[in-house]
Formats: structure tokens, C-alpha cells, sequence
């Protein structure tokens, strides 16, 4: 625990990643659960609290907003503290929040607890991916980030439906008590396995602002956020599409869910190597097979198992992006960038929202089997952002020369 890492410099001369990045999956993978278990809790929750479903429904959009806003505030005002003492706090947030969760007698209760444990979200993983490019070489930097963003993808392929069925069996509570338990597991991680960080500069405030206010720094956060809302946009209505239009029975809807967690797993880690090889060229590319994918996905979503095909390629590239761009706001905000880095799940939580927004928007206009064509369309619009981001870099570079 008294174990130290300049902020400039990486410890791990070999090609294996450190234990203590393990605790920083653990962390995300809490949050990760944290997020989405009460998805399929919902019923459960709006019959014990007496409101109704899309009452408990605002519980996930009350959570999404937090992370939105919370992670800039919360970053901005812990700025002065050290990066592990910052997560520690973070998590001891983290272990609060679901503890009264998993104790609230009210839904105005549950819902502050969401509210509170969102803080969390954003400043934990844009924390917790600054630290984990630090403990790799510099050529491991974003298979590093990938691997604390994994905690994410995993978090819907194995703890969404356990904590679901721990839920079911046990009532809605057990599963905040589960994830508080598993915030306890990643604090101990983070204590006795991260080391300490030293700071080579004083942190500074108004750096951090002018970092996050680049515009290259702010048009690869948009960037970011146009692949994620090309991914909620037709995430979010998954079910509807694969029951009403490729023919699916709804106990099957399961089972295609954790297939295209698989497929999202894959491409975070997929993403994260090809970014360490070449960081742009590879988002570029991987929005370009993405929008393909969502557009075929178009095509062939009355065709049952091409449907099944296409969906898993569509969750491989949409979280294949994911740590380059992370990287990538990193590397641009170098000098001082907490802020830049945490902001971004800010700004890709207000893609989540805005792409469930314009889904429903379609739906309404034209069917559900046009979800996905739109989907690719702003997929393409990210890959353009991701272009125009090269170039400016590129451009810059090549003046300074």
C-alpha cells in the first residue's frame, strides 16, 4: 500500500497487466451493475414502493443524469486530492449510496441514494483509467483503459442478470446489498493494491479548464458521444425489435442479450490493442464497420439468424471505439487531464440519452426496423468527427515541424 508511481513514469517493465488493475475492473464492474440491475428490477421496485412503472423507470434516468453532471462538478471540487485517496473516497461514495439503496423505505429515498451513488460513476472511471495507463508501458496505455472498461461490459454479461435473479428470489434489496458488498471487495483492492500516485505538478483548476476547452479535446468528446448515441439508439429498444420484427420469442431475448455483451467484451478488448498499434486510424475504422453493421442490421433484422450475426458484430465495434477515445482525450489533454478524462462519461451519457430519445422518435415516425438505419447514420456522423479530429492534430503537428 506504501508502494509509489511517479505520475510520468510506469512501473511494469513485462507484457502482463498488474494486479492492481483488476481492482479498478472490480470498481467499474460494481458500477457497471449498479447501472443497469435495476432494469430488470423494475416491477419489483415500483409494487414494494407503491408507484408505477415508469416511475421507477425515472430511477435509471435520474442515474444517468447524475453521472452527466455529477462527474465534472465532483471531479472540480476534489481537484486538489490525490488520485488514490480520490478513488477510495469515490468508492466509499459508491458503498453509501448502495447500502441506503438497498435500505430505503421511500422511492424519494431510493432515488437520492441513485442520485448520490452516480456522483461516483463518471470520476471513478475517468480516475480509474488515468491511473491504469500509468501502471502499463506507454505502448499498453489503452489495452489498459480497456480493461478497467471491461468491468463495464462484464457487468451486463454476468452481474445484470444475477443481481436480477438475486432480485427475484431474494427481493430488489439483496441486489443493492450484493453490489454494496462488491464495493467493499474493490475499496480493500484499491488500499492495499493501487499504489500511491505522485504528483510531478500542483494540480491546477484553471489547467484542468483550459485542457477540457480545447476544441480538439471538445470535438473528440463529441465524437464519443455520436457513437454511443448511435448505440442507444437502438439498444435501448433491442427487445421490441427482436420480438415484433425478427420474430423472436421473449424468453429468447435473454439469452441474444448476453451474446451481444460477449460480442461488447470482445470489442473493448479488441479496441483497446488495435488503439495501443494505431490509436486514430483504428476509431476511424471501427466507426466505419459500425455504421455498416447497424445499417445491414437494417436490412436483415426480419431475417432471424443474420439478425443474430449482425447484432453481435454491432456490440463488437460499438464498444471497440470506447478506449481508444478514451485514450485519445488523454493524449490530448496530457498536461492536465482529470477533468478532460472524467467529463467524457458526462458526455457519453448524454449520448446514452439523447440516442433512446431519437430512437422513440422514429419508432413513432417511421417502425422500429428503421432504428438501427439511423443508428449507422450517426454512427457515420462520429466517423466523420473522428476524421476531422485526426486531421486537426495532424495538421497541427505538421506546422509545428
Amino acid at each position: 500500500m506504501q508502494n509509489t508511481v511517479s505520475s510520468q513514469q510506469t512501473t511494469p517493465q513485462n507484457d502482463r497487466f498488474p494486479a492492481a488493475l483488476f481492482c479498478l475492473t472490480a470498481g467499474a464492474f460494481a458500477i457497471g451493475m449498479t447501472e443497469f440491475v435495476i432494469m430488470g428490477l423494475l416491477p419489483n421496485v415500483a409494487n414494494d414502493l407503491g408507484v408505477t412503472i415508469p416511475q421507477a423507470g425515472q430511477l435509471i434516468t435520474g442515474y444517468a443524469l447524475g453521472v452527466a453532471v455529477g462527474a465534472p462538478i465532483l471531479t472540480i471540487a476534489t481537484n486538489r486530492i490525490a488520485q488514490k485517496q480520490l478513488l477510495c473516497l469515490l468508492m466509499a461514495i459508491f458503498i453509501v449510496g448502495n447500502l441506503v439503496a438497498a435500505l430505503a423505505p421511500s422511492y424519494g429515498l431510493l432515488m437520492g441514494s441513485r442520485l448520490v451513488t452516480a456522483l461516483a460513476h463518471g470520476t471513478f472511471l475517468g480516475t480509474g483509467s488515468l491511473i491504469a495507463a500509468r501502471l502499463v508501458r506507454p505502448d499498453k496505455r489503452a489495452g489498459a483503459v480497456s480493461m478497467v472498461l471491461a468491468g463495464l461490459t462484464i457487468a451486463n454479461i454476468i452481474g445484470v442478470p444475477f443481481g436480477t435473479l438475486i432480485g427475484q428470489h431474494l427481493g430488489w434489496r439483496a441486489s443493492f446489498g450484493a453490489i454494496t458488498v462488491m464495493g467493499v471487495i474493490s475499496l480493500v483492492g484499491i488500499l492495499f493494491l493501487i499504489p500511491r500516485i505522485e504528483q510531478t505538478a500542483q494540480p491546477s483548476l484553471s489547467k484542468e479548464v483550459r485542457s477540457l476547452l480545447q476544441p480538439q479535446v471538445l470535438l473528440i468528446l463529441l465524437t464519443g458521444a455520436f457513437g454511443c448515441c448511435s448505440m442507444f439508439t437502438v439498444f435501448t429498444y433491442i427487445t421490441p425489435m427482436l420480438t415484433d420484427v425478427s420474430g423472436f420469442q421473449e424468453s429468447s431475448v435473454t439469452w441474444i442479450l448476453v451474446m451481444y455483451g460477449i460480442g461488447v467484451t470482445l470489442g473493448n478488448i479488441v479496441g483497446g490493442r488495435l488503439a495501443d498499434w494505431k490509436l486514430m486510424p483504428s476509431i476511424i475504422t471501427i466507426f466505419a464497420i459500425l455504421a455498416l453493421m447497424l445499417m445491414i442490421l437494417s436490412g436483415v433484422l426480419h431475417l432471424p439468424w443474420l439478425a443474430l450475426v449482425f447484432i453481435f458484430l454491432w456490440g463488437a465495434a460499438a464498444f471497440g471505439i470506447m478506449p481508444g477515445i478514451q485514450l485519445r482525450i488523454m493524449n490530448l489533454a496530457h498536461e492536465a487531464p482529470r477533468l478532460a478524462a472524467t467529463s467524457s462519461h458526462s458526455a457519453l451519457n448524454l449520448g446514452n440519452a439523447t440516442g433512446a430519445f431519437l430512437g422513440g422518435v422514429v419508432i413513432t415516425h417511421a417502425g422500429l426496423v428503421y432504428v438501427p438505419l439511423v443508428g449507422g447514420i450517426i454512427a457515420a456522423v462520429g466517423m466523420c468527427g473522428a476524421i476531422l479530429s485526426y486531421y486537426m492534430v495532424e495538421k497541427k503537428k505538421r506546422h509545428s515541424a
